[in-house]
């Protein structure tokens, strides 16, 4: 499978991380700063998935699915350092073979507020219900670590819904806006929507 053409910029230093995550970079255009890059992901094949914690040897199978999204402007890339620096963070669903399928991460806020992060599933594994699971095992992850609030931005608010999360604004959330928001490429054009849950009675902030 591959992946439309995009354009971004990068400092040259970036190439390497982005070619040992599984992108494809075409030479740069523009300067030595802009490259046009295509991602062709592994094809797994997609039978049985196991939901676990994720591992060491998941690290470049979330950046492969990660980044495949990100090529499309839909997620942030994600390098393989600072996966490997969340990987406590992060549960994965594996096929048979281990391949990566389906991902999420916690990213904390507080000790009791987190967010629910960089969740993708293998296009090829769409309509199995793996987002919804890759979600609940976030959710019990912030249990365990007694986490009461949850939020997420996301382009897919009905999704969210259907799990249990209302749509709020992201302003409830300073914390986000202050560590994430402000340095992002799209907080110009941002159009995700922000949507959250309590964990303790599962009902969302704006209730």
């Amino acid at each position: 499978m591959t992946l439309p053409i995009a354009r971004e910029t990068f400092h040259p230093a970036d190439l390497q991380t982005f070619v040992s995550a599984g992108l494809s970079v075409s030479a740069g255009i523009g300067g030595r700063d802009h490259v046009v890059y295509q991602v062709m992901p592994s094809e797994p094949s997609i039978g049985a998935v196991t939901l676990r914690p994720a591992t060491m040897r998941d690290v470049m199978g979330i950046v492969r699915l990660v980044n495949g999204f990100a090529v499309e402007g839909v997620m942030l890339f994600r390098t393989p350092e600072s996966v490997r620096l969340a990987l406590s963070d992060f549960v994965v669903a594996v096929d048979g073979s281990d391949v990566v399928v389906a991902c999420g991460a916690l990213k904390e806020y507080s000790p009791s507020l987190a967010e629910v992060a960089s969740v993708a599933v293998d296009r090829r594994a769409h309509g199995r219900g793996l987002g919804t699971r890759i979600i609940q095992a976030v959710e019990r992850l912030a249990r365990k670590r007694g986490v009461e609030e949850l939020f997420a931005l996301t382009l897919t608010p009905r999704f969210f819904e259907g799990a249990g999360y209302g749509v709020v604004n992201r302003s409830l959330y300073p914390e986000k806006i202050r560590r994430d928001c402000l340095r992002c490429p799209r907080r110009i054009r941002c159009d995700e929507t922000c949507v959250s849950r309590m964990l303790s009675g599962g009902m969302s902030a704006a209730a």
